[in-house]
């Protein structure tokens, strides 16, 4: 059976329990450890995909097609290691399932109660994905803040386990927040105090604390810290904000929170720690030789988190091409036909960011027409080539009207259309297309150069296509569909003739972009972006 390690926070969200664990995992995968992350969420919504991106942030989408928390994607990319359905649960998919067998009378008339009905289901979804025998070690991370009400039962269900588990089969790692206070000149220990405290109170008791810090610990402060909180002081471990997410694994190395780990757990070794390749993607990443300026698109750009895999495939491809990118988060609402020219005429590259509904999509329009015309690469996914598609087609190929159906379902030229597999869909949870789907690639094309393949798998989110009654014309106009699924014959993939660079995607190539193994299309963009750049220098 597999080690498990639980990470819990405490004070504040956002605190980044998922890139320590993300970054610990990292840690034990250079020794050579086979190791996964898990997360459970104690929202009661089933999954994140019916939420609006200034909810919750990005919806991550895995190979299996179940959408996700966006942590799931820190996973994959500083392991590389795939994630699944068995990785992401939430208290919605807990009731889900009690309730289900309450209803099929798996429970022979007994009251159903959260103790102990909810918590055996969440023990059960912890130890799951361990039963495979496929890892060694398990990190779960448990969403929400100590002393949510929302919480309780995830760690009911820990201290339960902790008991059940064979000694040195599990540690808890609890992130906590050592805030500066300038008006005393101070770093405070008390929140750290009182969220180990409503921890204990409820009999779990942490083996490591990770402590949030902007400002360096002192051994004094460690010191109070393991006296109040009855950990060792080497197990009161820095936690520092970072330049970069990056940085933070070999931050914690420094800290020795991997050695104190293993030891814990009563583990060895099977390797020194290899980080060899990771600090030269840093080194790349923070010694750019070029600079260049790309537009993300969008109509949430307000929030970071709502493109959260897009701008870490831009980091991932600018440390490829070792360039620094300014990357312009532009609200497409407010682009129009008298300002595009000053919005947008100083970028190297445009993206198109996705989305739903109608809101922003004349920007959108607009941001395409001036990248077409003004020979800047350009890049759409998902809603920006379905955007790119219905541009091309009102002003290039002449077809008046030309529209989706998801924002005009009266349009007399459908160029974009609801799948037919999604007409008789009342429900809205899950049931778009989603997930990992095969695409042949036109030989000589810009995606055929940027994958090196022929045939690719990227990860699908939506419910509207290409209208294929409409490619004929458009491929006589000059959009050609070089990518093509060879099962259903949908177009993945669009270019433009005689542009540098102008590639559209129906898929999402930013959720399978990771440190090891950067995003092809992504660096492709960037190195079009750079070459823009040269071009209008000379």
């Amino acid at each position: 059976m597999a080690k498990h390690i639980f990470v819990t926070g405490g004070v504040t969200s956002s605190l980044g329990k998922g890139i320590l664990a993300a970054s610990l995992s990292k840690l034990l995968q250079s020794r050579g450890f086979k190791v996964t992350i898990q997360k459970f969420d104690p929202y009661i919504n089933v999954d994140p995909g019916t939420m609006n991106p200034y909810e919750h942030g990005e919806c991550f989408v895995t190979d299996d097609g179940t959408e996700t928390d966006l942590d799931l994607g820190h996973y994959e990319r500083f392991l590389n290691v795939r994630t699944s359905q068995a990785n992401n649960v939430t208290t919605g998919k807990i009731y889900q399932t009690v309730i289900q067998k309450e209803r099929r009378g798996d429970y022979l008339g007994k009251t159903v109660q959260v103790i102990p009905h909810i918590t055996d289901e969440i023990k059960r979804r912890m130890l799951l994905i361990s039963e495979s025998g496929e890892y060694d070690i398990v990190v779960t991370e448990v969403g929400g803040t100590v002393g949510d009400i929302e919480s309780l039962p995830y760690i009911e269900a820990i201290r339960q386990l902790r008991l059940e588990l064979p000694n040195q089969d599990s540690i808890i790692i609890h992130l906590t927040l050592v805030p500066y206070l300038a008006s005393a000149g101070e770093l405070k220990t008390k929140p750290t105090q009182h969220s180990v405290k409503e921890l204990t109170t409820h009999g779990v008791f942490p083996d490591i604390i990770a402590c949030r810090t902007e400002r360096h610990l002192s051994d004094e402060i460690k010191s109070k810290i393991a006296l109040f909180c009855n950990v060792e002081k080497r197990a009161v471990i820095e936690s520092a904000d970072a330049d970069t997410i990056y940085d933070v694994p070999v931050l914690l190395q420094e800290e020795k929170l991997d050695e104190i780990a293993l030891e814990k757990l009563g583990l060895q070794s099977p390797q020194d720690s290899n980080l060899t390749n990771w600090k030269a993607f840093l080194h790349r990443l923070k010694h750019p030789k070029k600079t260049i300026k790309i537009g993300l698109i969008g109509k949430y750009v307000e929030l970071q988190d709502a493109y959260k895999s897009i701008h870490e495939a831009f980091n991932h491809a600018k440390a490829q091409n070792e360039c620094e990118i300014e990357l312009e988060n532009i609200h497409s609402q407010y682009i129009s036909s008298d300002n595009v020219d000053l919005k947008l005429s100083h970028l190297n590259g445009i993206l198109v960011a996705p989305g739903f509904g109608d809101r922003g999509i004349n920007g959108k329009l607009t941001a395409i027409k001036y990248a077409r015309e003004n020979n800047i690469p350009f890049f759409g996914i998902c809603l920006g080539m379905q955007m790119a598609v219905v541009e091309f087609s009102r002003h290039v190929a002449g077809i008046e009207g030309a529209h989706s159906t998801e924002m005009n379902e009266q349009t007399e030229h459908p160029v974009i259309s609801l799948m037919a597999d999604q007409k008789d869909i009342v429900d809205k949870g899950g049931t778009m297309r989603l997930g990992a789907y095969d695409c042949a690639l036109k030989e000589g094309s810009k995606a055929h150069q940027a994958y090196g393949e022929i045939l690719i798998s990227e990860r699908h989110r939506h419910r509207f296509e290409f209208n294929n009654d409409y490619l004929e014309v458009l491929t006589a106009k000059g959009l050609k569909a070089t990518g093509i699924n060879p099962a259903t014959n949908l177009v993945e993939i669009v270019e433009l003739e005689n542009h540098p660079w102008f590639v559209g995607v129906q898929f999402h190539p930013e959720l399978k972009s990771t440190v090891a193994n950067p995003q092809p299309l992504f660096v492709d963009f960037v190195e079009a972006a750079l070459k823009h750049k040269e071009v209008l220098v000379h």
